[in-house]
């Protein structure tokens, strides 16, 4: 059953059924307006062209694609030369810090060190000690501020 009603639209549609072929207004009535296919953003704009205009001469002229053109090359070897540059002068600052600065480093490294340290022993300290170390610093604070 399900084949003879296929048959049956095949025979009412003899261009084969498919309806994208044939538009509804393609009907020759001057009054509708027929619509313009949209231009692509993308192949309007100017870069695209440009884009395509020298991919298409580079084809023609046997380059590869690979290949970059010869400003972009340029710039980008003036760029990596710059960072280059900037890291040695860099590094050049680094290398001469003043001896002022570099004892001053000395003795930050050191005190930090130190402190480190006091810290570890702090923490393996009975309680009793921190707490008499404590009140030996606020006996001491309150005893100079009276006798302020």
């Amino acid at each position: 059953l399900p084949a003879s009603m296929y048959t049956e639209i095949q025979r009412e549609r003899p261009d084969g059924g498919n309806i994208l072929t044939h538009p509804d207004y393609t009907d020759g009535n001057p009054d509708l307006i027929k619509p313009k296919k949209l231009l692509n953003p993308v192949k309007a704009s100017k870069s695209h062209q440009e884009l395509h205009r020298e991919l298409l001469l580079n084809h023609k002229r046997g380059l590869g694609v690979e290949s970059k053109p010869e400003l972009q090359r340029v710039l980008e070897h003036r760029r990596r030369d710059l960072i280059i540059k900037q890291k040695k002068e860099e590094e050049e600052a680094k290398k001469l810090q003043s001896p002022f600065e570099k004892e001053l480093l000395k003795r930050h490294q050191r005190l930090d060190q130190l402190e480190k340290e006091q810290e570890k022993q702090e923490d393996h300290a009975p309680e009793f000690i921190k707490v008499k170390e404590n009140l030996r610093r606020t006996s001491t604070v309150t005893g100079d501020e009276k006798a302020a």
